[in-house]
């Protein structure tokens, strides 16, 4: 596991902890729960490939984690109209 994917998805895991801990604002925190969502999809897929079970497992539950920042920051009605 030492390919271009496996760089990607660390250099997007990397960026995403940035966006969320430099607290940029609800927008930058957003885009940082996307971001993650994304990386993890991505190890999902390599994990398959790789038949590595644990980063499939450790990644889909992050992928659920990462889902409800999304659904927080940027989809529930409540929060959505406080950042208006």
């Amino acid at each position: 596991m030492n390919g271009p994917a496996e760089w990607i998805t660390a250099l997007g895991a990397i960026t995403a902890a940035a966006l969320i801990a430099f607290d940029l604002g609800r927008r930058a925190t957003g885009w940082g729960f996307v971001l993650f969502c994304a990386v993890s999809l991505l190890w999902i897929v390599t994990g398959l490939r790789d038949g590595a079970a644990p980063i499939v497992a450790m990644n889909a539950v992050l992928l659920l984690i990462n889902a409800w920042g999304v659904w927080q920051y940027w989809i529930h009605p409540k929060n959505r109209a406080a950042g208006s």
